[in-house]
Parts: C-alpha cells; sequence; structure tokens
C-alpha cells in the first residue's frame, strides 16, 4: 500500500488532519483485507490461514505474495521466503520509530509488530515526541483492527464463492501486487532496471523450476543490474576540458 502523502500541519492538534487521514487509510485498507481474505479461502485454503497469517504476520504486501505462492501451488518454504524478503523493509523503518513506541518490553513488543509503511508515515510527520508517539499508536491500532476485521468478513465471503476462476478473482493477485509495485516504478528511476531484470529472470526460471521458486529468482535483479550499463558516457563540454588522459 503506498504511503500517504499528505499529512497533517505541525501546528494543527493531531485529532485534525491525522485522524481524518488515518480513517481514509483504513478504508482502503479494509477494502484489501477483504479482498485478501475473499481470494485466500476461495483459492482452496481454509478460513484459519489468512486469519491467522493477518494476526501474526500483519504485513499486506507480503500476505498477498506468500498466499499467492500457496494458491499456484508453491510450497510453504517459498512462500515464507518470498514474504519475509519483501518484509525486511520493516527493520529499517522499526529503527526510525523506536523512540516514539515506547520504553516497557511489552510495548515495545506490540508496537513493533503495528510498524508499517502508514504508521511510519503518519508518526514521522510529526513533531515533538508526545505528537510522534500518539500519531503511531493511533494509526498503528486503528489499522490493524481494520485490517483483521476485513480479513475475518472476506474469508468468510470467499467460503460462498467457490472457485475464482468463474468470477476472474484468480487475477486479483498479480494485479494487486502489480499495483503495489507501478507506484515505485513510477516514481523512482532507479528501481526500473532491476524490477525488468528481476522480470525477465523470473519468466525464464518458471519453466523450469517449481512453483514460487521463480519468485524469488526475480531478487537477482537487485544484485545482478548494472547501472552503469546504461548511463551514457560523459561527453566534454565547453565548460569542462577534455583531457585525453584522464577522459575513459
Amino acid at each position: 500500500m503506498r504511503l500517504p502523502r499528505r499529512t497533517t500541519p505541525r501546528g494543527s492538534g493531531l485529532l485534525g488532519d491525522v485522524l481524518r487521514d488515518v480513517l481514509l487509510v483504513c478504508l482502503a485498507s479494509g477494502v484489501v483485507g477483504v479482498s485478501f481474505g475473499a481470494i485466500a479461502v476461495s483459492g482452496g485454503l481454509p478460513v484459519w490461514v489468512p486469519v491467522v497469517m493477518s494476526l501474526l504476520v500483519y504485513a499486506g504486501s507480503a500476505q498477498f505474495s506468500a498466499v499467492g505462492v500457496l494458491i499456484a501451488g508453491g510450497g510453504p518454504l517459498a512462500a515464507a521466503a518470498t514474504g519475509l524478503v519483501l518484509n525486511t523493509r520493516i527493520a529499517a523503518y522499526s529503527l526510525a520509530v523506536a523512540e516514539d513506541i515506547g520504553r516497557r518490553p511489552f510495548t515495545r513488543l506490540l508496537g513493533a509488530h503495528l510498524v508499517t509503511d502508514e504508521t511510519v508515515a503518519f508518526t514521522l510527520a510529526q513533531s515533538g515526541p508526545a505528537r510522534r508517539r500518539a500519531a503511531f499508536w493511533t494509526s498503528g491500532l486503528a489499522l490493524f483492527a481494520v485490517w483483521n476485521t476485513a480479513v475475518l468478513v472476506g474469508a468468510l465471503a470467499g467460503q460462498a464463492l467457490g472457485d475464482t476462476s468463474r468470477f476472474g478473482l484468480d487475477a486479483a493477485f498479480p494485479a494487486i501486487l502489480a499495483a503495489l509495485v507501478l507506484p515505485a516504478l513510477r516514481e523512482d528511476r532507479r528501481v526500473r532496471g532491476p524490477a525488468a531484470l528481476g522480470a525477465a529472470l523470473a519468466l525464464a526460471a518458471t519453466p523450469l523450476l517449481p512453483t514460487g521458486v521463480p519468485v524469488l529468482v526475480a531478487l537477482l535483479g537487485l544484485f545482478l543490474y548494472d547501472p552503469a550499463a546504461t548511463t551514457p558516457p560523459t561527453t566534454p563540454t565547453a565548460s569542462t576540458p577534455y583531457d585525453p588522459e584522464v577522459t575513459p
């Protein structure tokens, strides 16, 4: 899910724009949660799988990827590895808001579980420890409650849907994952090359490797892509004297 771009002005009250933005993000999160629960169950998984996963993992993109691998026939190790890699960014996020969560062990444990893209965005937009802490817990608890409730509703509804192919819901996983990726591709040109290389590697590996493993192969695009290979060489200009001994 994309980070909310609009945040609270520094001087306004917390129960103003921040609460309104939290409610808007909760609405969007609820829609995605219902979709996740319904597609997971209608794809063949028991109701308890998306529900327990949402309670214990609580990471939208990682959950979609892991369940997508399972529904496609991949093993639990491939599904867990895919979700784990997608969630590595949470470690950096946790460091950014560590001082705003609290110092008691239980508080820090619970707060770490609530760290998401959205809670970090709301927290870092505030000035002052008290406002940041209030923004974190307000957004974190609200989003956690809405997401898990929506997943449960979607999972129960998914039992009545049956085969996803009848409704075209089997295409929802790649569609939602594409929606998660496209904003980054539009806003940051540096990720386009590795993403394209990773997609090509995954497509090439699909006929050769078990289901779910090509997703992990795509991660090689991060390490194999060479930005210098697509960067045109610099040419001397009038303001830059040309020296053949130092110019490659």
